[in-house]
């Protein structure tokens, strides 16, 4: 027997109606605001930069804010929504050909991108943030909040990087 879902609603939990139908079996719940507007103008990581973008939030979600400016940081994922979707090894413009899945590139099966960006604050649904790659205009799926104490792998490493000579930068990979 399947459960009604508002069965497994916790106390203090408000629903709201989501869309019709699902972008790519995602809702897109925003749009980001950047200062580039091709994916060759975007820095080459989120990194590169420090310009301040902005968060647009679909107002129906405006509830969901609630606590999330006293975070120092969120983790920001979007849709790269022109980025190629057929490859499955990459020649990265400064390196070695590699497969998709050891790339922090935006050409994937599912162009998901994900950066931790500086929590600059909040007005109404808009998110000034510092700290993303991504073009303006770019769709938004989850923003969750960064936690340094279970998101943060001081030791991690990538390989291929340290082959190269190359340290991966503080928050990413080498390209």
């Amino acid at each position: 027997m399947t459960r009604d879902p508002s069965d497994q609603r916790r106390a203090g939990e408000v629903a709201i109606a989501l869309p019709e139908a699902p972008d790519a079996g995602l809702y897109f719940i925003g749009r980001i605001r950047t200062p580039w507007a091709t994916r060759d103008d975007c820095p080459k990581n989120a990194r590169g930069s420090d310009a301040l973008c902005t968060i647009e939030l679909d107002p129906r979600y405006e509830r969901g804010l609630a606590d999330l400016a006293t975070c120092s940081h969120v983790i920001v994922l979007y849709w790269m929504d022109e980025a190629p979707r057929d490859l499955v090894v990459q020649a990265p413009r400064h390196g070695t050909p590699r497969g998709v899945f050891a790339l922090r590139s935006p050409a994937r099966p599912n162009p998901i991108a994900l950066s931790v960006a500086a929590l600059v604050g909040i007005e109404g649904t808009r998110i000034a943030v510092r700290g993303l790659d991504c073009k303006d205009g770019t769709p938004l799926l989850d923003v969750k909040p960064y936690f340094a104490s279970v998101d943060s792998v001081p030791d991690a490493r990538v390989g291929w990087s340290e082959g190269e000579g190359r340290r991966a930068p503080e928050g990413g990979s080498a390209p």
